[in-house]
């Protein structure tokens, strides 16, 4: 598996994309703000796996990945937010970022 291919970098992509389409519904129900706020943090998550990917050393590679975990971290909060106050968020999509948590997590540990 090439360094395109690698898991984290296909699975922050594809849940960027799902964050996308679900702040553009957000966006039609007027939450302007928690869509905002959920779009910059999810989509933030696989950009950072991208850089960390092109890091220049193993201290870059794990800040840029740091980065990303806090962006998940703060995605996830921002879900949490929404569905404390009666939006519906899907259910795969807080699984999906669970699993980002936790692979970035191992990425961080192991390197």
């Amino acid at each position: 598996m090439g360094l395109y291919e690698s898991p984290i970098r296909i699975k922050s992509f594809e849940f960027a994309c799902e964050v996308v389409k679900y702040c553009d519904k957000l966006k039609s129900q007027k939450d302007f703000e928690l869509a905002s706020q959920l779009l910059r943090s999810g989509t933030s998550i696989g950009a950072n796996t991208r850089e960390a990917q092109r890091g220049v050393s193993t201290k870059d590679f794990k800040n840029k990945f740091g980065i990303a975990l806090k962006e998940a971290d703060e995605t996830k909060y921002w879900l949490e937010i929404l569905e404390a106050t009666g939006r519906e968020v899907p259910k795969a999509m807080k699984n999906k970022c669970e699993e980002l948590i936790r692979i970035l997590v191992a990425i961080i540990k192991n390197s």
